[in-house]
């Protein structure tokens, strides 16, 4: 398997995922000016999409879109515990928090990193930031994650997209357990072991 991936992006949730997994994997590095991969690939061919995540299986087939890369990804090995069953009540609980992590707040960031965006635009998407996390907030408050005990590819998922909020300029101040959170995460293995390949810590 072969993870297209540019430092610090959604895509880093997926990287995480294949640590935690421990199955073998590939990363190829998108050089977003050329939309070419570090490996030589034309990344445009690959995906036409553009964006990632984005996986290559080891038959050659694409997969996109980080809710369906993260499930796949935890399906290969299911005694990681990254997901639940298919089927379960659980797995639908999962497939809800991937929803809401990508349509409510991955979403809600972009203006942060458009240089096109006005400040009122930004300032709807803080607005709305606010109130999508008030909700995992309420969540954090109960359990250490947010599917409860166990680290899940949604936890993987907020976590990178929470943790642009430095770069964003956007006060996590009113959400210490969403802070509590984020340092829980940071400090597992996988996500050391993901971030330092991306060159996003030493």
């Amino acid at each position: 398997m072969k993870l297209y991936y540019s430092p610090g992006a959604c895509s880093l949730a997926s990287h995480i995922a294949l640590y935690e997994t421990g199955l073998p994997f590939e990363i190829d590095r998108i050089i977003k000016t050329t939309k070419m991969t570090v490996g030589g690939e034309d990344f445009m061919q690959v995906n036409p999409k553009g964006y990632v995540p984005t996986i290559k299986l080891d038959d050659g087939s694409i997969l996109t879109e980080g809710a369906a890369v993260l499930q796949y990804i935890a399906d290969q090995k299911p005694a990681s515990g990254l997901a639940p069953k298919a089927g379960t009540m659980e797995r639908y609980r999962l497939q809800e928090w991937l929803t809401f992590i990508s349509s409510e707040i991955h979403k809600s960031f972009s203006p942060f990193f458009n240089k096109d965006a006005s400040e009122d635009t930004k300032n709807i998407a803080r607005n709305n930031l606010n109130k999508r996390l008030a909700h995992a907030e309420t969540q954090l408050a109960k359990t250490p994650y947010l599917m409860g005990e166990h680290f899940t590819v949604a936890d993987a998922y907020l976590f990178v997209v929470v943790g642009w909020s430095k770069h964003a300029g956007f006060d996590l101040g009113p959400f210490p357990k969403i802070q509590e959170y984020l340092a829980r995460v940071a400090a597992r293995p996988a996500v050391q072991a993901a971030m330092k390949a991306e060159g996003l810590i030493k």
